[in-house]
């Protein structure tokens, strides 16, 4: 079921508040290796730019962020875009954010030349591997045990999708 409403659009530099507080709500052992952010940490910086996020916004709120980046800084790679975060609130699962998120970082990715698209995923994650398979993702490769997350060891997945035919 997908919400006719949802508009999804490139974030500006004053959704941080907003967004902040989306990331902060979101954050799950499930799916982040990174420590839970806290009220005063902001989202933009030198290495996080508004430029990166595509927002999913229902009824004027934030409910879902995707946030691709290129792979690497290496001109060789450019033709490669990485997922490094995806988040929907939890009051809106289920209603296909996740899934428009998923394929406008994709058609974005395209429209910047890129021929695909990667992500790294929590082996534990089964939501979200179910999600980038929906959208055509594969797995390419899996780090063993790559994370100790509360006292359990979790695989880092890395998962691509081609852009082009």
């Amino acid at each position: 079921m997908f919400d006719d409403d949802l508009i999804i659009r490139p974030a500006r530099p004053e959704d941080e508040r907003e967004l902040a507080v989306l990331n902060r709500t979101t954050w799950s052992v499930l799916s982040d290796v990174s420590p839970q952010p806290t009220e005063e940490d902001g989202v933009f910086d030198e290495r996080r730019t508004p430029e990166q996020f595509l927002l999913a916004v229902l009824d004027g709120r934030i409910v879902g962020y995707i946030r691709q980046v290129p792979a690497t800084p290496l001109a060789s790679n450019r033709h490669v875009r990485q997922i490094q975060g995806l988040a929907v609130d939890d009051t809106v699962r289920g209603r296909g954010i996740g899934r428009r998120l998923v394929d406008a970082a994709c058609a974005t990715a395209r429209a910047a030349g890129a021929r695909k698209l990667t992500l790294r995923v929590l082996g534990w994650n089964a939501p979200a591997r179910r999600l980038y398979e929906s959208r055509g993702f594969v797995v390419e490769g899996s780090l063993a045990e790559e994370f100790l997350i509360d006292g359990t060891y979790v695989d880092d997945i890395w998962m691509a999708r081609r852009l082009v035919d």
